[in-house]
């Protein structure tokens, strides 16, 4: 498992929270920002990392997150605007050499199949699970 590793996180929704939570729990540096103070309340009480309050498309948060030093940038807020964008901010003013989002509209994820920016869409996996079970011999 990852550890070692200093993880910027934006977004501290279910999933969000759920990363920061475990990347902690390992060893990782976390910080992880969200534009609502009260989605910390999300976090375990063990959580060893840093709550950063602010909008992450802004570049004063992603200074302050320390983004210039991430060995990965994992978006995950609720909309896939301000996912890729962080990303692509990540990319190319940060340069973070693992960046992860998630985009729940995945035909707007395969634009950025080639910009080095690992899309992650819940609705593409959950489909091919499915037909992955549909092909799978009945036991």
């Amino acid at each position: 498992m990852l550890n070692n590793k200093y993880v910027v996180i934006a977004g501290c929704g279910r999933l969000g929270s759920y990363l920061a939570d475990q990347l902690s729990r390992n060893g990782n540096s976390v910080v992880i920002i969200d534009v609502n103070d009260a989605a910390f309340s999300n976090l375990s009480p063990d959580f060893s990392g840093f709550r950063l309050e602010g909008d992450t498309t802004r570049m004063a948060v992603l200074n302050d997150a320390k983004l210039k030093l991430a060995d990965i940038l994992i978006s995950v807020t609720h909309d896939d605007n301000i996912n890729l964008m962080v990303a692509q901010i990540a990319r190319k003013l940060f340069n973070v050499p693992q960046i992860l989002a998630r985009v729940f509209d995945s035909k707007k994820g395969e634009v950025y199949a080639d910009s080095g920016i690992k899309i992650i869409s819940p609705a593409a996996i959950a489909a091919q699970m499915f037909l992955n079970a549909v092909e799978a011999p009945v036991k």
